[in-house]
């Protein structure tokens, strides 16, 4: 790969250009994360959209930058767009960042990004840390292939479709949660994956106390069952290997199940020949049951 240092760059584009979009990358923890470029990016662009004015403003005033800070959040962004493309139309240039990370991942930075490319505005990456792949490449499960999921829908129905979803999944999966979430989601991933599924738990990541738990997920329950989870995590969880992949949807399976017990078959039976039928497994199934029954 052929780099080219601050000074070459330079000569061959002032930056920040003219109607243009940055998306600079921030500290996920660290400080010394953040790149010359990126403090040079901030200090200089007409405008920085953020997240949160008040944290942002603790950074910048690390950086001894100057630039207006204007809030763009998901409670907000429908009404900021217009503003924030008129500064590009203006000749001006406009810096994006969320709290921590690279913006534009599961935050509203996306739309921005497509609203400005709809426009024909020329939009920048300020390469900077991301928490989902930080925790994947020190996890020790499987990158080459990923999917990120960042944080599950809150509705119930939503959240059960992506959860059958992730139980599926072959490829190695990225969840983000809040701590008072940690443990339910846990709970919810042992369900519908197995509690001998492997998993990794990244918290303070890039900070003193950053560490990473885990090896299967009825482990990392036990952990923080007594372990009162803080911060914010990022989970990183193995694929489904099965050799005999679902070859239904959780719902269908469940109707297999109920067809057979209500033919009069025993339920463990009945689960076995679900599970043998479907590749759904017989204790999940068995679980499901005993939940419906105890209603």
């Amino acid at each position: 790969m052929d780099l080219i240092d601050e000074k070459q760059l330079q000569q061959e584009r002032s930056e920040p250009c003219p109607g243009t979009l940055y998306l600079v990358g921030t500290p996920i923890g660290n400080l010394g994360d953040l790149s010359p470029r990126a403090k040079s990016i901030l200090k200089n662009v007409s405008l920085i959209a953020c997240e949160d004015t008040r944290r942002s403003g603790q950074l910048l005033k690390t950086i001894k930058s100057e630039v207006p800070l204007l809030s763009y959040h998901k409670h907000n962004f429908k009404s900021r767009q217009s503003q924030l493309l008129e500064i590009l139309e203006r000749g001006g240039s406009l810096a994006l960042i969320s709290d921590a990370g690279l913006p534009g991942i599961n935050d509203p930075g996306e739309e921005l990004v497509h609203a400005a490319r709809s426009n024909s505005y020329e939009v920048i990456c300020i390469p900077g840390p991301c928490a989902a792949t930080t925790a994947l490449v020190i996890s020790g499960l499987p990158s080459e292939r990923f999917c990120f999921e960042g944080f599950l829908p809150k509705k119930q129905s939503l959240r059960k479709k992506r959860l059958e979803d992730i139980s599926q999944e072959q490829r190695t999966t990225v969840i983000y949660e809040s701590p008072h979430q940690l443990i339910k989601l846990l709970e919810d991933l042992s369900i519908s994956c197995g509690k001998e599924r492997p998993i990794q738990i990244a918290r303070e990541l890039t900070k003193r106390y950053e560490e990473s738990i885990g090896k299967t997920i009825e482990e990392v329950i036990k952990y923080f069952i007594t372990n009162k989870p803080k911060g914010e995590f990022t989970i990183v969880l193995g694929g489904n290997n099965n050799k005999q992949q679902n070859k239904v949807s959780e719902s269908e399976a469940l109707n297999k199940l109920n067809t057979l017990i209500n033919q009069g078959e025993k339920s463990n039976i009945a689960a076995q020949k679900v599970a043998e039928e479907t590749g759904y497994k017989k204790k999940w199934l068995y679980s499901k049951l005993h939940k419906r029954l105890d209603k």
